[in-house]
């Protein structure tokens, strides 16, 4: 994976990416880097990052990403980041994915938090 392009749809290697933050070197620096990783850590069934970077009030037990092993992510566009103020923040995003075959979108405006200089997210509102 580190020679690759980061799945997350940037132009960068997987490693000055979102793998800089999915192996703990740093934390995202701001929601949508923290969004872009999350995406990577779904592409890689990562679910130790995604629980980590979930907000505890929102945040679910387990994901069991395994059971969704045969789903095939095909991309993400991120349409929108806001800053609300220092502490609060919004990203929209579409992400793809295939399933049993069959293509699926989904299209989200997410919740981020800052909490003791880390970014979580906490829910979000599916389009």
């Amino acid at each position: 994976m580190k020679d690759n392009l980061c799945p997350c749809g940037s132009i960068k290697k997987f490693n000055a990416c979102c793998g800089r933050y999915l192996n703990g070197a740093e934390p995202p620096p701001d929601s949508e880097a923290l969004m872009r990783s999350r995406y990577t850590a779904y592409t890689l069934l990562r679910e130790d990052y995604l629980l980590t970077t979930w907000h505890a009030s929102t945040r679910p037990a387990q994901l069991a990403l395994a059971d969704d092993a045969a789903s095939k992510w095909l991309g993400l566009q991120v349409k929108r980041h806001e800053q609300q103020d220092d502490t609060h923040a919004l990203v929209e995003f579409v992400a793809r994915c295939k399933i049993g075959g069959r293509a699926h979108r989904t299209h989200e405006v997410s919740r981020f938090v800052r909490e003791n200089g880390r970014w979580f997210y906490v829910d979000g509102v599916v389009n």
